[in-house]
């Protein structure tokens, strides 16, 4: 796990250098280093550090935070289903943040918004609203992780409804702004879009790594755990709050980004060979993707196209196959 752990880090960093060289106007590797270590200047120092870092850094961030969301909410749910796309957090921190953007009076910019704390702060209640509601629907002297899905999907399709007359409400131009926010897309973000995120990630991330030893213990079982002596339900809280917080960071530096969260644990728990997806490897896979997911959205086509749309098509199929293999296994 750990050569994987650092051949996956070593993926981020050269996809971040080909990120930031590849644009309107191509800057050579050896120049965006020499920018980021700051040994260069002129227009394409400007170029690297004002116009492409931001994004490239955002994108980073995003698949970071939504990788160990979603290698946390597995765990927790031992089912590879029970992610932050599925469970519901992802669709409260978008209804949280899609009410900032329509109830804000319709003057939608990411770096105006964020710097203001609206869409981080009403993605976050969202998402832990959702969170909340899907834990007590779900509780019944315990919760079952397939109890946890089935409401959690219940809870998504109900917050899409409430997202959907948010848009059918709001005025034609924030509607369309709100509508292109709510892809999944790194085209507007800005150095105020990075710094709500980086702290985020710089705060919980280590903590989701500190609590890598009681997830193993909660693998168990909750008898089995309680019996040496962890605390089940105060464990079961703290991962959930610590899922909610980075997966509403994530949603409001970038929108919902699809699948992410779903797919990079499942990659880096068979890369691992462990019987629990892997907080760091998940992190750094979740990095990889939307880096590389960016990269061929903005080079393979004649347009931008939002990254959410790249990895929903690498996602949904993986998410098909999964299921069916599920009931095949089921059916035995």
């Amino acid at each position: 796990m750990f050569w994987y752990t650092v051949a996956a880090i070593a993926a981020v960093g050269m996809l971040v250098v080909l990120g930031v060289a590849i644009g309107s106007t191509w800057i050579a590797p050896a120049t965006v280093v020499r920018s980021l270590l700051g040994l260069e200047s002129g227009p394409d120092a400007f170029i690297v550090s004002t116009l492409r870092l931001p994004r490239v850094l955002t994108g980073t961030l995003v698949g970071l935070t939504l990788g160990v969301a979603g290698a946390l909410t597995q765990t927790f749910t031992r089912n590879p289903l029970g992610t932050p796309d599925i469970i519901g957090v992802t669709s409260g921190a978008s209804v949280g943040a899609v009410a900032a953007i329509v109830l804000g009076g319709g003057t939608y910019s990411v770096s105006s918004i964020v710097l203001g704390g609206g869409i981080p702060v009403a993605a976050t209640i969202g998402a832990l609203v959702a969170a909340i509601a899907v834990y007590g629907l779900g509780w019944r002297g315990g919760v079952q992780s397939y109890r946890l899905v089935l409401v959690g999907i219940g809870v998504s399709a109900t917050l899409d409804a409430v997202t959907s007359y948010l848009l059918v409400r709001a005025k034609i131009t924030v509607a369309a702004a709100a509508s292109q926010w709510l892809v999944g897309s790194l085209s507007s973000t800005s150095w105020s879009s990075v710094w709500p995120l980086l702290i985020v990630a710089a705060v919980a991330v280590p903590l989701a790594l500190a609590t890598s030893a009681s997830l193993g213990i909660g693998q168990l079982g909750d008898e089995v755990a309680t019996g040496v002596g962890l605390a089940v339900q105060r464990h079961r809280l703290i991962v959930i709050a610590l899922a909610v917080v980075l997966t509403a960071a994530a949603v409001a530096a970038a929108g919902p980004v699809g699948f992410v969260a779903f797919v990079v644990p499942q990659i880096g728990l068979r890369l691992a060979g462990t019987n629990r997806p892997p907080l760091l490897l998940a992190g750094a896979l979740g990095a990889v993707l939307v880096l590389a997911a960016d990269l061929l959205a903005r080079a393979a086509f004649p347009w931008q196209v939002p990254v959410g749309i790249i990895t929903t098509v690498i996602g949904a199929p993986y998410l098909i196959w999964l299921l069916i293999r599920h009931r095949k296994e089921m059916s035995r």
